[in-house]
């Protein structure tokens, strides 16, 4: 797809995104003060990045460029993972609400993958025709 708008706030990963941005803000708003300009800090700006890159690919004309954005989404769902983990292994976040938040994080990325996917295939066939 060349030329086409995409309306971000139509892909339900997006709106996704963006309330598992606000839960996590919520979580790092209760770890330690002395954590803020560290492991908050990374966390929040990792789990913004996940539907701030979704928004942005979506005003780009190709679904490859599109596709790369959401590459860089994912991405950013990982760092996501890894420093939950992480809040949890050193006590921050109970494990109950560990689990919550990264099957949240997982669904996030199960629907990236998809839609990377979609993209890339359409890719495939446009370029095979």
């Amino acid at each position: 797809m060349v030329g086409k708008a995409r309306n971000f706030r139509e892909y339900k990963v997006w709106r996704d995104a963006v309330d598992f941005s606000a839960r996590v803000y919520k979580v790092t708003g209760e770890m330690p003060w002395f954590e803020k300009k560290g492991l908050c800090d990374q966390l929040q700006r990792a789990v913004v990045s996940i539907s701030s890159n979704i928004a942005e690919g979506s005003a780009r004309p190709s679904n490859s460029d599109f596709a790369h954005f959401l590459d860089v989404a994912l991405g950013s769902s990982y760092e996501v993972e890894t420093q939950l983990l992480i809040a949890k292994n050193i006590g921050y976040i109970e494990d109950v609400l560990f689990e919550d938040l990264n099957n949240i994080n997982m669904d996030i990325e199960r629907q990236l993958t998809a839609l990377i996917r979609s993209l890339r295939n359409q890719l495939s066939l446009s370029s095979s025709l």
